[in-house]
């Protein structure tokens, strides 16, 4: 009797297995990157189309970009036009936290579904090759000096990248809120000024500029981790020259509201599939991205500490009062 239950229990276990596999086979989802292509939400979007398929987790994955704002354009189009869309999925990060904040956009992250936490990234500050700044002395000399004198070229007003140049600033005795920073809606047209010497310094994660970096068109200033980077072992860090700097930029999809605890649950089931896939984790080492995935329940509770500590910074830094 015994054997014939346990029997029907692996029979039923296989089963359900197999049922999960087709359901996720089954699945066809939109990925929205709420910016222009070539910088880090479309980065993030294309490479989980590519990981959702490749590894068998979706039928299929469409990516669109709505950029604009911070990506807080985006944001209200997914609380609005993709309300209760439970196949529907929006990528954002650190970025999207200050660009609500600076924008003051009507529609916050408390009106998503949070889904999970994917990636985490350390970014760079970079400087054209022929650049009279050498290294994060340098900059903080010329940063002390006249603040408004130095450029900064990164991604949009508010996010990681602009949190980056107030806080150098203040970390090396300089007035933060005169900083000269320019928004770009896209990281290729932030190389471009870089590479056409129309800014001081860059800021961004290392993979999207990694190309420009080994082919000896930019050089590294530092970068914003703790400890130099695995795929940059000769970029020096922000910390081992003296300026106590460290900021991560993490990335991460929530989905439209009003979808049901079904639908959220589904779709926290394929993201997690995906991201212990093999597919993924081939991914996370050919762009240099740090793996940092949180689930639904643990990202929300996340989410809100960094609403809370963002909004913090940016009042210390002058970037909104």
């Amino acid at each position: 009797m015994l054997t014939s239950i346990l029997k029907r229990t692996a029979v039923t276990a296989v089963a359900l297995a197999g049922l999960t596999t087709a359901a996720f086979a089954q699945l066809e989802l939109k990925i929205m990157a709420p910016a222009a292509p070539g910088g880090g939400w479309d980065g993030t979007a294309r490479s989980m189309q590519q990981a959702l398929t490749a590894s068998g987790v979706a039928k299929s994955v469409q990516v669109s970009n709505v950029p604009g704002a911070g990506g807080t354009i985006g944001l209200a189009q997914l609380a609005t036009s993709n309300k209760g869309d439970g196949s529907t999925l929006m990528v954002n990060g650190f970025v999207m936290v200050g660009a609500i904040l600076l924008n003051k956009s009507p529609v916050t992250l408390a009106q998503t579904t949070p889904i999970a936490r994917l990636t985490a990234e350390a970014l760079v500050v970079v400087v054209p090759a022929n650049s009279p700044v050498k290294d994060a002395k340098d900059l903080a000399d010329r940063v002390k000096a006249d603040p408004a004198k130095v450029t900064w070229a990164g991604g949009s007003a508010g996010g990681a990248d602009h949190i980056l140049a107030a806080l150098f600033a203040g970390t090396v005795g300089a007035d933060a809120s005169k900083i000269n920073y320019i928004p770009f809606s896209g990281g290729g047209e932030a190389l471009a000024a870089m590479l056409g010497g129309r800014v001081t310094a860059g800021v961004s994660g290392y993979g999207e500029f990694e190309g420009q970096i080994k082919a000896g068109k930019l050089r590294v200033i530092g970068v914003t981790s703790s400890a130099r980077l695995a795929n940059a072992p000769d970029a020096p860090t922000f910390k081992e020259q003296g300026v106590n700097l460290e900021v991560l930029n993490w990335r991460s999809v929530v989905a439209p509201p009003g979808i049901t605890a079904e639908q959220r649950k589904t779709l926290g089931d394929a993201i997690e599939k995906m991201a212990k896939s093999k597919e993924w984790a081939e991914i996370l080492k050919a762009r240099g991205w740090d793996d940092a995935y949180l689930g639904s329940a643990d990202f929300e509770t996340f989410l809100k500490g960094e609403e809370v500590r963002v909004e913090k910074v940016m009042r210390e830094v002058g970037l909104v009062k």
